[in-house]
């Protein structure tokens, strides 16, 4: 079973807790709980494409293995939403295929999301206030580390979000608005010891 936690990671180490998220349906939601929003069913079910009671049987599977749990009813009590466990999901290195397996598919499922969300920004940046878009924008650079600093990196960018994490429409500033960040991280070379690629 996944580690439950109020305010750090889930995560999740069991290859068949693991093997929960490979649907696109729960993949889809998951991002949208980990960025602190409460869903119900229903809104679950607009945002994968799928029918509330189809939607409801996948919500379940992702309770079962601790990445999301019921949040309070809302006012009028008909439907209670759901929300995430943890601030991020983590798959445990001691599960290395499976967490191969799941890395891969959610890193295809981020690249379409991604590709889609830049897309209808770039689309629609002309109507943005000045501010916002030159805030926003894509960075690409490639640099040597040792693994000290590349451990230092991630844990920097953690630091820095980690107390932003878990905003919702209730307790966000009022001028705030749904960010995406991203930081894709990794090795371009061999390992030391290996053929060397150049020094680009």
């Amino acid at each position: 079973m996944a580690k439950r936690t109020t305010k750090g990671p889930v995560v999740l180490s069991d290859a068949r807790d693991i093997k929960a998220l490979t649907h696109p349906a729960r993949l889809a939601v998951i991002d949208e709980f980990l960025s602190g929003r409460e869903l119900t069913a229903t809104e679950c079910a607009q945002i994968a494409g799928v029918t509330p009671s189809a939607m409801s049987y996948h919500l379940r599977a992702l309770e079962k293995v601790g990445i999301i749990e019921r949040a309070d009813a809302g006012e009028d009590g008909r439907e209670r939403p759901w929300r995430a466990v943890g601030s991020e999901l983590q798959i445990a290195p001691e599960s290395v295929a499976g967490a191969n397996a799941v890395n891969a598919l959610l890193a295809n499922d981020v690249l379409v999301r991604l590709n889609s969300e830049v897309s209808e920004w770039i689309a629609g940046s002309t109507k943005e206030p000045l501010r916002w878009r030159d805030t926003s924008g894509i960075s690409w650079t490639r640099m040597w580390l040792t693994v000290e600093e590349f451990e230092q990196l991630q844990q920097t960018m953690r630091d820095y979000l980690d107390p932003l994490r878990g905003r919702t429409g209730e307790n966000r500033p009022a001028d705030s608005r749904r960010v995406r960040i991203g930081l894709l991280a990794f090795p371009l070379d061999r390992p030391p010891g290996n053929t060397r690629s150049a020094d680009t």
